[in-house]
């Protein structure tokens, strides 16, 4: 089910809590969402939907990617740019890194663990940023 977008700077400053099987619900309408607002953006996380929970979607060369519980456990390559969010007005410069290794669990709650660079890189780690309350 599509949702509504959250755009309350205290809310997604909290840091969202470990998703579960029970959460599956949520990733679903968190990738409804993202669908839905495909022209306006390229990756959202949970608390943008208003649940605290560490799920996030994102386009993965044109295919969209559920992560449950990401963590960026690698990450090389660092580099300045500026971003935008579809929960908050403007651009801001931030620090991000060309590769990264994320372990996660995907929508049958199995651990896995992968290398992602450039724009997808990028967007990860936007998202595991919503994850940890960090406004971009």
């Amino acid at each position: 089910m599509v949702k509504n977008i959250i755009h309350d700077p205290m809310f997604l400053a909290q840091k969202s809590e470990k998703a579960t099987a029970a959460d599956l619900q949520t990733a679903k309408d968190l990738l409804d969402t993202v669908e839905a607002n495909k022209t306006a953006c390229v990756g959202m996380a949970a608390n943008m939907i208003g649940v605290k929970k560490r799920i996030i979607v994102f386009d993965n060369n044109g295919k969209y990617t559920v992560m449950l519980n990401p963590e960026i456990i690698k990450k090389s390559g660092e580099y300045e740019t500026e971003e935008g969010c579809l929960s908050l007005a403007g651009t801001r410069k931030t620090k991000r890194f060309q590769l990264i290794t994320v372990a996660y669990q995907d929508m049958d709650m199995k651990k896995k663990t992968e290398n992602f660079f450039g724009w997808t890189a990028q967007i990860i780690q936007h998202e595991v940023d919503h994850c940890g309350g960090v406004l971009i």
